[in-house]
């Protein structure tokens, strides 16, 4: 046990050793250089299988657990995640990635059993987007395993998809294709692979996601001599 503790530990040192592993200003708001993240070129971290989808039985397990999805809201082609895409990014290695190139993430937080849940709700589902598809369809996928494709429903009623049991998400951060500015966000969001695991090639330290989209009918914070500039250390109170 001591000496599996010790190998465990050498791994994660090495990964915070990695040169250029965490680019400075990571996870805060503009301040981190675009091409640290940027996409390498196309190279499937598994054997793409083009224009496969995934098979009706990888949703089965989820509506044999009694779902009834009968409400589920229809969405938009701009709302349904409509390829899953195995791809390596530059510095992170392995990904997933949706039909507009943003990598994908899982939550520590939700869970896998006895049930599958996701437990990112509220804020947390407006600064972590569910990717979310409509009943009946199912995702084109590209180096990612039809059988570890499923869906769970969410309160709302609509369809999340997962990998390997574990829900995906994009992470509003990323503001251009390729980046991974979600990594290790409170120690609880990681990239994750094709196999539906955590990326662990690239650990930065833990840093706070960024703030919620602010309501259009909320009125702008006003700046004062003791609070600071509105936007001053955006996102810092947002733990999930």
């Amino acid at each position: 046990m001591k000496r599996k503790m010790i190998v465990v530990s050498a791994a994660i040192a090495a990964a915070f050793a990695l040169p250029g592993c965490a680019p400075a200003g990571y996870g805060q708001d503009g301040a981190t250089d675009s091409a640290d993240y940027g996409a390498e070129p196309a190279a499937n971290a598994v054997a793409a299988t083009p224009g496969a989808t995934a098979s009706p039985d990888a949703t089965a397990g989820a509506e044999a657990e009694g779902e009834d999805d009968s409400d589920a809201p229809e969405l938009s082609e701009d709302e349904v995640t409509s390829e899953l895409t195995a791809a390596s990014v530059k510095k992170m290695g392995e990904t997933v990635q949706n039909q507009d190139g943003f990598v994908l993430y899982r939550f520590d937080k939700d869970k896998t059993k006895p049930e599958v849940v996701s437990n990112c709700k509220g804020d947390c589902e407006k600064i972590w987007p569910a990717a979310l598809i409509n009943k009946g369809e199912t995702p084109k996928l590209e180096g990612v395993d039809a059988k570890l494709v499923g869906t769970v429903e969410r309160e709302d009623g609509s369809l999340q998809l997962t990998l390997d049991k574990w829900p995906l998400y994009t992470y509003i951060g990323d503001k251009e294709p390729g980046q991974w500015k979600g990594q290790n966000v409170a120690s609880a969001w990681f990239v994750i692979t094709p196999e539906g695991k955590k990326n662990l090639t690239c650990l930065p330290p833990p840093s706070k996601a960024v703030a919620p989209p602010a309501e259009e009918e909320e009125e702008e914070p006003t700046a004062d001599a003791t609070s600071g500039p509105a936007d001053a250390d955006a996102g810092s109170d947002y733990s999930y």
